[in-house]
């Protein structure tokens, strides 16, 4: 149920009403008790989309999803080698046995 806007035309009293769309409009105002109300039109409630990935994993085609399954061992392998090599020194591994001079 959405919640409208009202002005009182006569005293200014202004107020937020919840009510059913197939209500009718309410005309009286409940401050002044005059038949000088008014529904205002408002620009309406806002879509809001919280967290992460929501368009990408709840609305994205099956077919997207697995051409873009089929392209993630790609890229992922070209960006992590590229990651390694920008450090400009080699990495040291604990499994691999140094010689010590």
């Amino acid at each position: 149920m959405p919640t409208y806007d009202y002005l009182c035309d006569a005293c200014n009293h202004s107020f937020e009403l919840f009510q059913a769309m197939s209500d009718g409009v309410k005309r009286t105002c409940p401050k002044c008790g005059k038949r000088k109300l008014r529904r205002l039109i408002g620009a309406g409630g806002a879509i809001m989309f919280k967290g992460s990935g929501f368009y990408k994993t709840d609305y994205r085609s099956d077919s997207y999803q697995k051409s873009a399954d089929a392209d993630k061992p790609a890229s992922s392998g070209d960006s992590s080698s590229s990651k390694k090599d920008s450090g400009g020194s080699a990495p040291t591994t604990p499994s691999s046995p140094q010689a010590t001079s």
